[in-house]
């Protein structure tokens, strides 16, 4: 097991706090998505009291042990050795430990390998707890002053120019604001990509939130691609928002196909199924027959 310090402490405000062991579970900690002072009470009580902490890089996770003067050891965890440290972090909390896991930034499970943790967590019987806290994509849309009641968080897009066009077509339909994330490198490229997809529409161009140099831009779609195909360098993470498609535009069989594509990368078809009647409207049975069909083929 391994146990925290004994004196399992954290520093907040001057003040020296001292942080109680948590009973056995695997602890889903959010981690500031840049300012560190966004960090909870809570999370610092967890993250120096848990028996194990496993954090996607110890070098990013230790500038926030440093900052509120937590000493303690770290396990990696992220999508390059999860097969292996997952079955072992899984072990930890079956022998009666607490195990804390944390992303780099953020909420964990939000475009990282720790939905597999969790689905482990889960198969095996053990309590799962959410601490929440900061998150790029909530941070982004509520900055973005797009339509919040129904959004959908599609990741980063392909890299490749087919790849990319095909899923922004996937996602052309989708009844809510569009969440993405992009790299700096790219966004120049994917925001033309938008352009062409989502002609008509407002986005939000987001760039380092809750950071010294935070910026939001905010316009149509075609005059961001155009801005930003200027500027010389772009540096930073950027999250886009992108308005949902106007009220009349009702999905029809062939927009469902796109959607339930798109889905059954990451999902069951049953899933699949839920989630494109969600986005769509149409009948979840039908929806569920077309992607067994698909799923055949």
């Amino acid at each position: 097991m391994d146990h925290p310090a004994a004196a399992s402490t954290f520093t907040l405000l001057g003040q020296t706090r001292t942080a109680s062991r948590p009973e056995p579970a695997l602890y889903l900690v959010a981690t500031p998505i840049g300012n560190l002072s966004d960090i909870t009470i809570r999370a610092l009580e967890i993250i120096a009291g848990a028996d194990r902490l496993a954090c996607e890089d110890t070098r990013v996770t230790g500038k926030l042990l440093q900052r509120f003067a937590i000493e303690r050891r770290m396990t990696p965890y992220h999508e390059h050795n999860a097969e292996e440290a997952g079955p072992a972090l899984i072990e930890a909390v079956l022998a009666g430990g607490s195990v804390a896991l944390c992303s780099d930034a953020g909420t964990p499970l939000v475009s990282d390998p720790g939905y597999r943790l969790v689905g482990q967590a889960h198969e095996a019987g053990i309590k799962v707890v959410p601490i929440p806290g900061a998150s790029a994509v909530t941070t982004a849309l509520v900055a973005s002053g797009l339509p919040s009641d129904a959004f959908f968080f599609a990741g980063f897009l392909p890299q490749k120019e087919k790849a990319r066009a095909e899923r922004l077509a996937e996602l052309v339909r989708i009844p809510g604001t569009l969440i993405l994330f992009e790299a700096p490198h790219r966004i120049a490229a994917s925001l033309a990509a938008m352009a062409e997809a989502f002609p008509e529409r407002d986005a939000a161009v987001c760039r380092e939130l809750t950071k010294m140099h935070e910026t939001i831009y905010r316009g149509a779609l075609p005059a961001l691609a155009a801005r930003f195909a200027e500027m010389a360098e772009v540096r930073g993470e950027i999250v886009v928002c992108i308005a949902p498609p106007p009220a009349d535009a009702v999905a029809d069989e062939a927009d469902a196909d796109q959607i339930l594509a798109g889905l059954l990368g990451e999902m069951k078809p049953a899933k699949a199924a839920q989630e494109a009647a969600r986005l769509t409207g149409l009948p979840r049975r039908d929806l569920y027959q077309r992607a067994l069909d698909m799923k055949g083929k």
